[in-house]
């Protein structure tokens, strides 16, 4: 079985565009497909996976619980776990690991609220 051939049939749309428009058509159109997984990304999120996200950010897996928790728990989620712990450490200038330690502990979850607020302002 051969597949006709209708390249020059489908093509004709873009035939005349430059190499810079076919490139700029490109990304609008990957554009198109990506944007609404991210925005699904951005509003749809679990526990677990938040969880991985802080496993993949080397987390403690003892931690990764109480930090997800603890967003939970003050209406963080939404901004991602690990982005919480990643404002903390910029914001305190400490590592990855000592961010995430402290808020396990209980520690710096009024400087995340903080952080957070000021950042919808």
């Amino acid at each position: 079985m051969k597949r006709a051939d209708d390249f020059e049939q489908r093509r004709q749309h873009i035939a005349n565009l430059s190499d810079e428009e076919l490139y700029n058509r490109f990304w609008d159109l990957t554009a198109q497909v990506v944007d609404p997984l991210l925005e699904l990304g951005r509003k749809n999120t679990t526990p677990s996976v938040e969880r991985a996200v802080l496993l993949r950010m080397g987390v403690s897996s003892l931690d990764t619980q109480k930090i997800v928790e603890g967003c939970m728990d003050r209406g963080l989620m939404g901004h991602g776990a690990g982005h919480v712990v990643y404002k903390i450490s910029k914001e305190k200038g400490i590592s990855i690991r000592e961010a995430s330690e402290k808020l396990a502990q209980g520690e710096y979850w009024d400087d995340a609220v903080a952080l957070f607020k000021k950042e919808a302002k």
